[in-house]
């Protein structure tokens, strides 16, 4: 019976991936019914209630800030930034997309920054698939790092019972991806010919369809700086108020919120106060890409850890007896599964959620858990993801393309230079941190 109801989990999570997008979240709650009706006990089973309460305050902060104007803004700030460096586009670029993500917890702040690396690429006469295909993986890594992301808060959450903490956890992520980011961008800037050897770009430059204009710069809106320092300030309040309470730092004794309630209030509060300070149109929140995008992924995490958690713990002792003694002789294991899970399921908060608490229930080292961490994030291997999908729409010279195989795309082997090199040098600082 357990090869059928794994069977049937497989066949959902399939479903979700064709239905795409929320589908994976809906195809979730029906495999629990599919189990269910089985005979699978489901009471045991995880819900991530935080991880998706902390998805919908932090998105609807990063909204209030988008509809404010403050993510015109950055991306202005970008954009002058890779202008003023442009011979080195392959590497800033990333940088950017990845500084972005860190700050704002989701990886689609890429697709404002996305138009500008290709124009300045093509402006250099860069190969544009460089410099775009690392950019969007930087922008998909960075979620294993952002100290507000759904993946981050989550994992944290599973790791303290272990003795990790937040800060911890963040003090290897950080430097590790960042480092396998700039190890991609090296590799990408060796991927396909010259832009001017390039037989399709030099087509489509005959034929007239290259575009040669500069971006339209769009006029900031007055609240659009006040809007982006607020959101500033309530992550440096939720990064110092974690590090204050941990058990490393411990300089508030009995402190009145935990960690997950810290960041549940004070990204409503900061969402609050771009509202009243800027006087942005609170109607307007719900409509704006990010919250769409972000109300989206509460639904995946929900039905595909439900899911997950229903079949785990239903067997863990099978499991444990079976995948334990596996992945402790070979734990970079942990890191493959992430790996091609992640594929299918398309996110990183709803991948350590679903996979992560097995791993650490059936005795894979926190270590091993930790420098696999990054591994959440292969979104790029199917070409299917937004992200990647815009780069390709946004290089009109044709570099960034898909080719006849579905796997034979730029964003391919990048990335997965970028996810090894982040679980091995997770291994070297964790076991120095740790």
């Amino acid at each position: 019976m357990i090869l059928v109801e794994f069977l049937v989990v497989l066949i959902f999570i399939y479903i979700g991936a064709r239905i795409g997008g929320i589908g994976i979240g809906l195809a979730g709650g029906a495999g629990v019914i599919a189990l269910a009706l089985l005979g699978v006990p489901t009471k045991e089973a995880f819900i991530p209630v935080d991880v998706i309460l902390i998805i919908m305050a932090v998105i609807t902060a990063i909204a209030a800030m988008q509809i404010a104007g403050g993510m015109d803004w950055l991306v202005k700030i970008a954009e002058n930034f890779l202008r003023k460096h442009p011979s080195r586009i392959t590497y800033y670029a990333p940088l950017v997309t990845y500084l972005m993500t860190l700050m704002a917890g989701t990886g689609h702040t890429a697709f404002s920054t996305l138009p500008v690396i290709a124009q300045v690429a093509k402006e250099q006469g860069v190969r544009p698939s460089r410099p775009l295909s690392i950019a969007v993986i930087a922008s998909q890594i960075a979620i294993t790092a952002s100290p507000i992301s759904a993946a981050v808060v989550a994992f944290a959450a599973m790791l303290a019972p272990y003795g990790i903490d937040y800060l911890q956890l963040l003090a290897v992520c950080i430097p590790s991806t960042f480092l396998a980011c700039m190890i991609g961008a090296f590799v990408a800037g060796f991927m396909g010919c010259e832009l001017k050897d390039d037989p399709v770009y030099l087509e489509r430059l005959a034929e007239g369809s290259i575009r040669a204009e500069s971006l339209h710069q769009q006029a900031l809106l007055p609240s659009a700086k006040p809007a982006t320092f607020i959101f500033l300030a309530a992550l440096l309040v939720i990064v110092c108020y974690a590090a204050a309470i941990s058990d490393s730092v411990a300089l508030i004794q009995n402190p009145p919120l935990g960690r997950n309630e810290a960041i549940l209030s004070v990204m409503l509060a900061a969402a609050a106060a771009i509202v009243c300070l800027t006087k942005t149109d609170a109607s307007l929140i719900p409509n704006a890409a990010t919250f769409r995008s972000g109300m989206t992924a509460c639904v995946c995490v929900l039905g595909v850890a439900w899911l997950g958690s229903t079949f785990v713990e239903a067997h863990v002792e099978d499991i444990k007896s079976v995948a334990g003694n596996l992945l402790a002789q070979y734990p970079w294991m942990l890191a493959l599964t992430l790996f091609f899970a992640s594929m299918l399921l398309y996110s990183q908060g709803a991948t350590t959620v679903a996979l992560m608490p097995a791993a650490l229930t059936i005795g894979v080292a926190p270590l091993t858990a930790v420098a696999s961490f990054a591994a959440v994030s292969a979104l790029f291997v199917l070409p299917t993801y937004p992200t990647l999908i815009a780069a390709v729409e946004m290089d009109d010279t044709g570099s960034t393309r898909i080719g006849r195989f579905v796997f034979n795309h730029p964003f391919l082997i990048p990335g997965v230079v970028t996810i090894a090199s982040a679980v091995v040098l997770g291994f070297a600082f964790g076991s120095v941190i740790l």
